[in-house]
């Protein structure tokens, strides 16, 4: 029998918490408690067994969450979830500390999930810079994004701006790039860490399937069930549908 992990979810935003805490039931994760401001997280921890991960959203109802760390110290490992996208999120890529765009995505759920699980088997602690995280999120521009992609086409090697690519994919398991010069490209990162490397301004990721680039939008169109279908200027493999939930946040996007 599995191990199950202890945790915790500090949300402000019930129906959010609630989401989060029915996708953590297909995992071995057990929710302790679900906390919905800093005043209320510090008294927990000051008065339970701190558990072995905890979900944190950064802006909760009375602040940051990082006050939280300056009254306890917290031995938890971290994801965090943010809907700030523009922010300089490398910060959390500290050991077992990982983060989660709003609305969180089952496939970045798992990766995050998988990560923390094999960090606790290899009994990796958590070790939390909250200055270094405070001051990224308060000077994103010291954020460096991914300018150009080296890929290798048979025994030569290709160099692709990133301002020359429509769209990421996945597919049978594999991620590619594809070029406004209609091509293809096989990658070695995941979806997942592709967008995590590049612009936020620039990419955005519609669904679990596609990351596009804003420049290469040809057409909007609505579609079934509040949905959004997009057009780019030449990808034309398959209809690219952005998700309910993440459609208000797409808006948001378009009109940055």
């Amino acid at each position: 029998m599995s191990k199950i992990f202890s945790t915790v979810i500090i949300e402000d935003e019930k129906p959010s918490a609630r989401r989060l805490e029915r996708m953590l039931s297909a995992f071995p994760l057990k929710a302790e408690a679900i906390l919905h401001s800093v005043e209320e997280s510090i008294s927990w921890f000051e008065n339970n067994m701190h558990p072995d991960l905890i979900f944190l959203d950064i802006q909760l109802s009375d602040g940051l969450s990082f006050e939280i760390f300056e009254k306890v110290k917290v031995k938890s490992a971290i994801i965090f979830t943010t809907a700030y996208d523009a922010y300089a999120l490398k910060a959390f890529k500290l050991n077992s500390i990982d983060y989660l765009l709003k609305p969180i995505d089952s496939e970045e759920l798992d990766y995050a999930v998988n990560k923390f699980i094999e960090n606790k088997q290899q009994d990796n602690e958590a070790q939390i810079n909250v200055q270094l995280i405070k001051n990224l999120l308060s000077n994103p521009s010291e954020k460096v994004y991914k300018s150009r992609y080296t890929i290798k086409v048979g025994s030569q090697l290709k160099l692709i701006d990133v301002n020359d690519i429509e769209c990421f994919y996945s597919e049978n398991k594999g991620t590619y790039l594809y070029t406004k010069e209609n091509r293809s490209y096989n990658l070695d990162n995941s979806l997942e860490e592709v967008f995590k490397e590049i612009n936020p301004d620039d990419f955005f990721k519609v669904n679990r399937k596609y990351i596009i680039n804003i420049a290469s939008i040809n057409n909007m169109l609505s579609y079934s069930n509040s949905r959004l279908k997009v057009e780019l200027e030449n990808f034309k493999a398959e209809e690219i549908i952005v998700a309910r939930e993440r459609v208000k946040f797409f808006k948001d996007w378009l009109n940055k």
